[in-house]
């Protein structure tokens, strides 16, 4: 199609207007949408401006294939989308020649017949990887092949649960190696379920004169995601093998991981996985609550929210609740930044809108449903007709003192949060006082019938 400035306006124009038709909170398109434009139109990719970062992120995160369709329907063909801030296509423009560059070492050339559009993300680098006691190693064994090469620690594999940052690595080493040691290097970054369709289009003869043997001999480091989905393919696993042996020999890099280790691989020959075991294994353990907190954090800021509106128990909330899982830790934190945007009349979010936004996540309703300090204070606050606030509070009058009491013994109880983090919840009160206030309780209920049953009810009411 024909891309002059009118042409794209018109094009960004019915593209909106169809967008705005498909989605039901006009508030969400306002927000997000407004002074958005088409930078330009270059091959097959659409670059777009958002009007901000925050607008950008939730453009990427929420809406990309919304608009990937918007666009495609109007044209009739088959575009891809970029989204930047004015920013960014400023700093694009000034760095045109370097962007020229690796933009040819990590895409896949046009004339080639396998894995079109394969590339390495510009995004995903060793500077905003968040590392931690749980992926130290990883991270150092990755940063030294990424710099030094060689073929030491060859092949590295990384392994881990699923989400826990095994694919940043890969891209961060392909970003590192172009821009610090071989700027003209020929990098690939393919899944194993990528290799298994190319096998497949070529036993089937869907190829041109160029041989998948032939199309690894180009390339210098080969970063080969989740290589357990190879198992029970012998075929493939065969070809697999020819290619590893052939890169390997010709010193060749190759970075794999799994999410086990080698010898735990079932379905792959033991060809393979001795030749896994001869470089380096390391393994990327479960996050720390402690990782966990700056990886959101970190989140919050890029996206452009104001942190400083997040209440902290917000934050450990969402680590206590998703720190098994890295991609879903962003995932539920990108839903929240996604629901608090442009809500102008929100000045704190709370850990009650927190648990709100999370609940249609996936595990978000069990973890919803699980209790919070802050859950516990609003039923007592309600049962005995005071406000939470008082129930944190100085107030030492006796129906404030006894909430506050009963408020206290529940925490320890049923979310077994240690003495000083109480306190704080408390006004900063000393583990002292606390433990004090939770004995009375502990200690009249051996004798006050009414009492007991009132905590009977309060225990009934924070588990609805």
């Amino acid at each position: 199609m024909a891309t002059s400035i009118s042409e794209t306006t018109r094009l960004w124009e019915k593209a909106l207007k169809s967008i705005e038709g498909k989605l039901n909170e006009k508030k969400a398109f306002d927000s997000f949408f407004a002074n958005s434009y088409i930078y330009e139109i270059s091959g097959n990719t659409i670059r777009i401006v958002a009007s901000g970062i925050l607008a950008k992120t939730v453009l990427e995160k929420q809406y990309r294939d919304l608009i990937i369709s918007t666009i495609n329907d109007l044209t009739e063909d088959d575009y891809q989308v970029e989204i930047y801030t004015e920013e960014e296509i400023a700093d694009k423009k000034s760095t045109s020649q370097t962007s020229k560059a690796s933009v040819k070492v990590n895409k896949i050339e046009e004339s080639s017949n396998y894995f079109e559009g394969a590339s390495i993300n510009p995004n995903l680098t060793f500077d905003n990887f968040v590392v931690g006691d749980f992926n130290k190693e990883a991270h150092r064994a990755a940063l030294y092949v990424a710099k030094n090469g060689g073929t030491l620690f060859n092949p590295l594999f990384i392994y881990s649960h699923s989400g826990l940052g095994k694919t940043h690595l890969l891209h961060a080493i392909g970003n590192e190696v172009v821009a610090s040691r071989m700027p003209n290097a020929k990098i690939l970054y393919i899944t194993a379920n990528d290799f298994v369709e190319e096998y497949i289009k070529f036993v089937t003869a869907e190829k041109g004169n160029q041989t998948l043997k032939d199309f690894f001999n180009g390339f210098d480091l080969l970063l080969f995601d989740d290589v357990q989905f190879l198992a029970n393919k012998v075929k493939t696993e065969e070809m697999f093998f020819y290619i590893y042996q052939s890169m390997i020999n010709k010193g060749k890099r190759i970075i794999i991981t799994s999410d086990r280790q080698p010898t735990e691989l079932k379905g792959l020959e033991d060809r393979l996985i001795t030749r896994f075991t001869q470089g380096l294994t390391v393994k990327i353990d479960d996050p720390d609550k402690k990782t966990c907190v700056e990886i959101l954090k970190r989140k919050i800021e890029e996206s452009g929210l104001d942190i400083n509106k997040i209440d902290d128990a917000v934050i450990d909330f969402f680590a206590d609740n998703f720190s098994k899982n890295v991609r879903e830790l962003e995932g539920a934190i990108n839903r929240l930044i996604f629901y608090v945007a442009g809500m102008d009349d929100v000045n704190e979010i709370t850990l009650d809108i927190a648990i709100e936004v999370i609940g249609s996540l996936k595990g978000g309703n069990a973890a919803a449903a699980q209790l919070s300090e802050q859950k516990i204070i609003n039923v007592v606050a309600d049962y005995y007709n005071v406000s939470p606030s008082e129930i944190t509070g100085k107030t030492r009058t006796g129906q404030i003192a006894l909430a506050r009491h009963i408020s206290m013994y529940l925490i320890r109880k049923h979310l077994d949060i240690p003495l000083k983090k109480i306190g704080e919840i408390f006004g900063g009160k000393d583990h002292t006082t606390v433990m004090s206030g939770i004995s009375k309780v502990e200690k009249e209920l051996k004798t006050d019938e009414q009492l007991k049953q009132a905590i009977e009810e309060l225990e009934r009411l924070i588990k609805e």
